[in-house]
């Protein structure tokens, strides 16, 4: 099993803009075969550190974290992305 987490700094967090993120994100949940659990988080604290929206997915292998991310929606959806994104950072890990 492979655990992918990005963090993204947006561009603008409003309140609409964050929402609208995460709304985006979750749309991949049951869309994407190879996509086992999504989970999307908007952070509440707030400090300079922090970054506005955490991403969490859960994938079988390597090479099916691969197809998801050629996968037409994931394509859309990392379209929007490019558009609010000022930032992101990721970690992939086995668990």
């Amino acid at each position: 099993m492979l655990r992918h987490i990005v963090f993204f700094k947006l561009n603008d967090p409003t309140s609409e803009v964050l929402q609208e993120t995460k709304r985006v994100l979750m749309n991949m949940k049951g869309k994407i075969p190879e996509l086992l659990d999504i989970e999307v988080g908007i952070d509440v604290v707030r400090s300079e550190r922090s970054y506005d929206v955490a991403l969490t997915t859960t994938f079988e292998s390597l090479e099916a974290m691969n197809a998801y991310q050629i996968h037409p929606l994931h394509l859309e959806v990392s379209q929007y992305i490019g558009t609010v994104r000022q930032s992101a950072v990721a970690v992939d890990y086995h668990i």
